[in-house]
C-alpha cells in the first residue's frame, strides 16, 4: 500500500517533454530527462547498493507513453527505448517533492564524471 498521497491529476505534455503531477497541495512539472535519469529500473539503479549507472546524454529524451501498472504505479516509455522502470506512486511523490535536491546531486555527479546532459552533441546557433 502506498504511503504517499496519490496524484489528483496526471498530464503528459509531449511538446515540452514534461509530466505534470498534481497533488492536493502542489503541482509539479517533471522533465522527461529528470524522470529518465532517476528511473527506478535495475538498468539505472543497479542490482545492489552503489551499483547504479550514471545516465548521460538524456537532455533531449521524451516520453512516448504512460501505462498504468495496476493501482500502484506508472510505467513510463521513453523515446530512447527505455521502458523497464515502474514508477510507483511513492517513487513519483518522492521525485516530485525532492526535485531540487535530486537534480543538483545528478548535475554534480555528471560534473564529477566529466560527462554531460547532451551526450557530446554540439549545439549550432544561427
Amino acid at each position: 500500500m502506498s504511503k504517499a498521497p496519490l496524484p489528483t491529476q496526471i498530464k503528459l505534455h509531449k511538446k515540452s517533454r514534461t509530466l505534470e503531477l498534481s497533488y492536493e497541495d502542489k503541482t509539479f512539472e517533471l522533465s522527461a530527462e529528470y524522470l529518465r535519469v532517476h528511473s527506478p529500473s535495475a538498468e539505472v539503479r543497479g542490482h545492489g547498493i552503489g551499483n547504479g549507472v550514471l545516465q548521460t546524454g538524456k537532455k533531449h529524451v521524451g516520453i512516448k507513453e504512460l501505462i498504468p501498472s495496476g493501482n500502484y504505479a506508472l510505467k513510463i516509455v521513453f523515446d530512447d527505448g527505455h521502458d523497464s522502470g515502474i514508477y510507483t506512486w511513492d517513487c513519483l511523490h518522492d521525485l516530485a517533492y525532492n526535485y531540487d535536491q535530486y537534480w543538483q546531486e545528478y548535475l554534480q555527479k555528471l560534473a564529477d564524471a566529466g560527462e554531460s546532459r547532451d551526450g557530446g552533441m554540439i549545439a549550432i546557433g544561427r
